[in-house]
């Protein structure tokens, strides 16, 4: 039983870990945005556009400067040198899933009138699928040398 347990762990590393990650990332990026929120519109639950933008802002940058580092070393464990151009690509990718993201919330809040905590939760779980998918085939992809 422990050994289907270990095999099991070693087959859904990455998964596993990328969902750890995944999750001290959200915590990082909606804490981020939270307690910004509630500094500067305070007592605000359905923000303006302008406000919505600002706070997608601040949600996707902290999580963006946060993500990449475990992302490289514990999740797809890239060995690349070009670290730049790797992290220019992470970037990149979720800028992309930030458009996803913002057009989601600005529908969810502005056009829907959902509470724009709730609304982050239902985007977060398509922005989580999106990164991970991007991640492993864009940004991360192993190289043939590295599967050897």
């Amino acid at each position: 039983m422990i050994e289907k347990i270990k095999a099991l762990l070693v087959k859904y590393r990455e998964i596993i870990v990328y969902v750890i990650v995944g999750g001290m990332t959200t915590v990082v990026s909606w804490g981020c945005k939270f307690l910004f929120g509630a500094i500067f519109y305070p007592g605000v639950t359905v923000p303006t556009v302008a406000q919505n933008t600002v706070l997608s802002i601040v949600e996707n940058v902290s999580g963006i400067l946060f993500a990449y580092y475990p992302n490289r070393r514990w999740v797809f464990q890239s060995k690349d040198p070009d670290i730049f151009k790797e992290f220019s690509g992470f970037v990149g990718s979720r800028l992309g899933t930030w458009g996803l993201s913002y057009v989601l919330n600005l529908l969810l809040v502005n056009v829907l009138h959902l509470d724009y905590r709730i609304a982050t939760v239902i985007v977060g779980v398509a922005v989580v699928i999106g990164n991970y998918v991007i991640s492993k085939f864009l940004v991360f992809r192993k190289k043939k040398d590295e599967n050897e």
